[in-house]
């Protein structure tokens, strides 16, 4: 049978790190996982209990294609709280995670053929979704002296119909300033490019509050998830901010793709909004272990990091060691029993002489991961 050429998209590295971490534990090993994105706790148990009674009582089935109205009041509300933003609830789209937000998206705002900018090293299913929907993904090389994230300058001569940002960032967990936001924006608008932000590692900062491109217009997509501060992987459940006069487009456009949102992650979502004891917990040992990862790592001789401001990531050059991080990962998969992700994943150009280690799991867990790479690293050298 035949194949669309939109279909030949790279793999996501990650998965196949997963993969063989997976079949070393399947061996016996004991592995400890850095590759993965994803906090180590479960959904809040106030969110979970609220679950388990809305499927004793309800039905659950479609809801509208914008999502639970309770919810989007909530989400809206959650701008108030954190950024003293006052946004209408209407704006508010509930979506299947925030991938299904970027197909909306980047569906809605460009012509097969359109030019979007992404920063690299940058989360790799941007670009993989842009090919997918016959958009080219212009790769924007940040530079380690703007800690790795794209500025204003870096849009000149660029012929770009859309820009995205990510703040904190995936890989590398460093965070766009309020001036710098600001100037990303108007260079954006002076061109007449759409501006798309992904504040999905939003509540997940340590010394300044991520800045959220609401704050300083409401011309742009926004785009947020459950899936990190609150801890919902899994349920899928995430959302979009949007103009308003862009709202009826994206619902037409989710009316047909997804239909809704998941009924039951939606209650869920809501009633995590709430657990704040549990939710300043799991970011109690975020910051215990990003102090672990700042003072472990170079004692490892990984010294050459930014210092994450948000998110659970370090985005480390390892081209002192080597010129083949896969090869490199899987190096350190088979002797240290430690699985990273290797940089290509993140930066195709730049990515074979980098690494990600995610610090999202328990203390204990990276602790003993820490401990592995300085052994690791102390026979290799």
């Amino acid at each position: 049978m035949r194949n669309s050429s939109r279909g030949v998209v790279d793999p996501f590295i990650v998965m196949d790190v997963m993969e063989a971490a997976r079949a070393a534990e399947a061996a016996g090993r004991h592995i400890i996982h850095m590759e993965v994105g994803q906090p180590g706790t479960a959904a809040p148990l106030g969110a979970r209990q609220a679950a388990a009674k809305a499927m004793e009582e309800d039905a659950l089935g479609y809801t509208v294609a914008l999502g639970l109205p309770a919810l989007r009041k909530r989400i809206a509300q959650l701008y108030g709280e954190w950024y003293n933003v006052d946004l209408n609830p209407e704006r508010v789209i509930v979506t299947s995670g925030s991938s299904s937000a970027f197909l909306l998206a980047f569906t809605a705002l460009f012509e097969a053929g359109d030019r979007v900018a992404i920063g690299a090293p940058g989360y790799p299913s941007y670009r993989q979704i842009l090919k997918a929907l016959s958009l080219e993904p212009v790769l924007i090389e940040a530079r380690p002296e703007n800690r790795l994230q794209p500025v204003a300058r870096d849009l000149e001569n660029l012929n770009a119909q859309g820009l995205m940002v990510a703040s904190p960032a995936n890989p590398t967990g460093t965070m766009l300033s309020k001036s710098a936001m600001s100037d990303l924006i108007g260079a954006a608008h002076e061109s007449g490019t759409a501006f798309v932000s992904d504040e999905i590692y939003h509540g997940i900062e340590y010394e300044a509050k991520a800045v959220t491109a609401l704050e300083l217009t409401d011309d742009a997509y926004v785009i947020n998830s459950f899936s990190k501060y609150f801890s919902m992987t899994g349920w899928r459940v995430g959302w979009m901010v949007v103009p308003e006069d862009h709202v009826r487009v994206i619902e037409r456009l989710a009316q047909n793709m997804f239909i809704c949102a998941p009924h039951i992650s939606q209650v869920t979502a809501l009633a995590a909004m709430e657990c704040h004891e549990e939710l300043d917990a799991n970011m109690s040992v975020y910051r215990d272990n990003r102090r672990l990862i700042l003072d472990g790592l170079p004692t490892a001789g990984f010294d050459k990091f930014a210092p994450p401001d948000g998110g659970f990531y370090a985005y480390v050059d390892v081209s002192d060691y080597t010129n083949d991080s896969r090869a490199f990962a899987a190096e350190i998969l088979e002797k240290a029993g430690v699985a990273v992700t290797p940089g290509l994943d993140f930066d195709s150009k730049r990515g074979h002489q980098t690494l990600r280690l995610s610090y999202a799991r328990s203390t204990d867990d990276i602790k003993e991961g820490l401990l592995r790479l300085q052994s690791f690293m102390a026979t290799r050298r």
